[in-house]
C-alpha cells in the first residue's frame, strides 16, 4: 500500500529506494509511521519527488487503515465496497487504488497505467485518450478474472514499456515490432535504381 502511493508519479527504482529507508527505521507499521514526526517522514522519503505531499497521504492513509481495522478488516469488503472506500481517501485514485486492490488485497483488478495505455495505443489497439474505466474494462471482459494472471500481465507490460515502448521507443529490439503500427525501425534505404 504504501509503494502505491509513493510510485505515484515516480519510477519504481526511486520507490524502493524510499521502502528500503522506511524498513530500515521500523516505519513499515501504520501506528509507526503516524507517530513519526512529519519532517523526518519526509526525509525517508525523498527519493520519490513530492516527498512533503506523499508523506502527508501516507500519514493519511495509515490513519486510514487503522481506523477501518487494518488488513483483517479492510480485506473482508467485497470488491466494489473497498475500492469505493479506497477512493474516497484523499490521493488515492484510481490506479493508487486498484495497485492496493490488486497487490495488497489479492483482487482481481486489472491495474492500467500510463505504460499500458502507451503500449496498447502504439499497437493501434486503442485509442490513446481512453478512460482508465473503459480501458480496464477492456482487461476485464478479456481475461480471466485471476489476481495472478493481472498481476503477471501488469509486471509484463511494465517489463515492456522500459525496456521497448519507452516514451522515445527502441522498435528495432521490440518483440512487437512487427504487429506495431507505430514501429519506427531505422531500416537501410533501398538501393538507387540507377545503381
Amino acid at each position: 500500500m504504501v509503494g502505491a502511493i509513493l510510485t505515484q508519479n515516480t519510477s519504481w527504482t526511486q520507490v524502493e529506494a524510499a521502502i528500503t529507508q522506511l524498513k530500515r527505521a521500523d516505519l513499515l507499521d501504520a501506528k509507526a509511521m503516524l507517530a513519526c514526526p512529519t519532517d523526518q517522514l519526509e526525509m525517508m522519503i525523498r527519493s520519490t519527488g513530492f516527498f512533503r505531499q506523499k508523506a502527508l497521504r501516507l500519514q493519511s492513509f495509515c490513519h486510514f487503515y487503522l481506523c477501518h481495522g487494518g488488513i483483517d478488516a479492510l480485506q473482508k469488503r467485497p470488491d466494489d465496497a473497498l475500492r469505493a472506500l479506497l477512493l474516497a481517501e484523499k490521493g488515492v485514485g484510481p490506479e493508487t487504488a486498484d495497485s492496493i486492490m490488486l497487490y495488497a488485497f489479492g483482487r482481481a483488478i486489472f491495474v492500467v497505467d500510463a505504460y499500458t495505455r502507451r503500449i496498447f495505443s502504439r499497437l493501434g489497439l486503442v485509442s490513446d485518450a481512453i478512460s482508465y474505466a473503459r480501458l480496464q474494462s477492456l482487461f476485464h471482459t478479456q481475461l480471466e478474472h485471476d489476481p495472478a494472471l493481472f498481476n503477471e500481465y501488469h509486471a509484463l507490460i511494465v517489463f515492456h514499456a522500459k525496456h521497448h515502448c519507452r516514451t522515445k521507443p527502441d522498435c528495432l529490439a521490440c518483440p512487437l515490432q512487427e504487429a506495431c503500427p507505430a514501429a519506427v525501425v531505422n531500416k537501410a534505404p533501398a538501393p538507387s535504381p540507377c545503381g
